[in-house]
């Protein structure tokens, strides 16, 4: 009861002492001119717009034009028009989550998108745009994190608070291996932040990807692709924010986002609209300055919880050097590339462990196993140098010994990489699995 007060307090603290009113001086698109508010809004800022038939119409300041306000629109702008009200609305939305979240859907307002509900609200309030935990006072890295996934557990290991980007063309199963990792799991709490997703898909992910047991110890933060930019961009420092709830609790949290590229192309249409100018491939400069910090609030804390993160990148036209996949490689410490081709061959998930790498081996690992890991890597990579010349049958067996012992263990690695979306395997597995199928007799 006391914190429930606490928190109404601190709602009617943050009210301002008097109201300021401004009006609609103009519309381009979907930016809003807003006249009247000099010295009283800046960027960030909230405003309600009050539309035809009293519907108000929340809005973010963006920029300043020729001492107007321009403001973009959480929602259409459909009875907007010159002269409408204006009323500036507080500046720093906070949400208020408990554990009671666990199992809901949430949009990017903190408001329950599953029918089940008003959620309950917790005695904390936590800023959507928070700062990232001050650099010298961040916990290191934990131990390894189970992620059920073989071929990521055992070539790619995971510590608990490493951030890892999964990059991946449209159709290579990305979608399907990030509910794997949110099922299969030993992480305490998923937040799973679904930002620009179609919507005919949200049920499907929900019922049959996360399953019942899955959503039990899972928040889903959704936005769809047909919701304007500024909650799209939101619905990302939504998720970011109930994880920092849940670490600040001591739990081991695993974030799963899908995906920051369209994140980006959130901040991208932001910025556009309000006239910064288009540096590469049309992304503006503060899409680069804002896609580090979104990132880097994910980690250890400076207690006892962390946040994994575990971020998909969607590669436009393949292109891994895109400026998106790029900038995102740089600030995680790791990166999943999933392979068209190895789609085509029908492996799933597509992994491409040659191209893939976890910063945090072999520093995570014991001496046997990387010994292990390695030596698989290593027939792996001779056998790929030598691909073509052993499909059309150019390379003689016999001719060289390295690459005769990659063809003969290539079959049994690539059933190891294999993994239906059904099946969990343990982390301590599946060094034993590859241990075992490495040390086959060479008769």
């Amino acid at each position: 009861m006391n914190g429930r007060l606490d928190n109404l307090i601190s709602d009617l603290n943050r009210l301002p002492d008097s109201a300021v009113f401004g009006s609609v001086s103009g519309i381009q698109g979907m930016l809003v001119e807003i006249a009247g508010v000099q010295g009283n809004l800046s960027v960030g800022d909230r405003c309600d717009i009050v539309a035809r038939g009293a519907k108000l119409v929340p809005c973010e300041v963006v920029g300043f034009r020729d001492g107007h306000a321009l403001a973009m629109p959480f929602g259409a702008l459909d009875g907007v028009g010159l002269g409408c009200k204006a009323i500036l609305a507080e500046t720093e939305p906070v949400i208020y989550p408990t554990s009671a979240w666990l199992g809901r859907v949430v949009d990017g307002f903190g408001e329950p998108a599953d029918g089940k509900g008003a959620l309950p609200m917790g005695e904390k309030a936590y800023s959507i745009r928070s700062q990232p935990p001050p650099a010298h006072a961040r916990r290191r890295l934990g131990g390894k994190l189970d992620l059920g996934v073989r071929a990521i557990n055992t070539f790619l290991t995971c510590c608990r608070g490493q951030r890892m980007g999964i990059f991946s063309g449209s159709g290579v199963g990305k979608s399907i291996l990030l509910s794997m990792l949110a099922r299969f799991t030993s992480a305490e709490v998923v937040v799973f932040g679904l930002i620009g997703e179609r919507g005919r898909e949200l049920k499907e992910f929900l019922e049959d990807d996360l399953g019942t047991e899955g959503l039990a110890r899972s928040v889903v933060v959704v936005a769809t692709s047909d919701q304007s930019a500024l909650l799209r961009r939101q619905s990302a420092y939504m998720t970011m924010a109930v994880a920092e709830y849940f670490r600040d609790q001591g739990k081991d949290v695993l974030c799963l986002m899908d995906s920051v590229t369209r994140f980006a192309m959130a901040q991208r249409e932001i910025g556009l609209s309000a006239g910064e100018p288009p540096a590469s491939k049309g992304y503006t400069p503060t899409v680069f300055a804002e896609l580090p910090k979104l990132l880097e609030r994910a980690g250890p804390g400076v207690g006892e919880g962390s946040i994994t993160g575990l971020f998909s990148v969607l590669v436009e036209g393949d292109d891994e050097n895109e400026p998106i996949s790029d900038a995102v490689r740089g600030i995680l410490d790791g990166h999943i590339m999933l392979d068209r081709s190895i789609a085509h061959r029908n492996r799933f998930p597509a992994i491409n462990v040659l191209r893939s790498v976890s910063r945090t081996m072999p520093d995570c690992n014991t001496d046997d196993e990387n010994a292990v890991v390695n030596r698989a890597r290593a027939l792996v990579a001779t056998y790929e140098d030598m691909a073509e010349l052993i499909r059309i049958g150019a390379y003689r067996a016999g001719s060289d010994a390295q690459i005769d012992e990659a063809i003969r263990f290539y079959p049994q690695i690539e059933t190891f990489l294999t993994q239906n979306q059904e099946d969990r395997q343990k982390l301590e597995e599946g060094y034993e699995q590859l241990a075992e199928i490495l040390a086959e007799d060479a008769q």
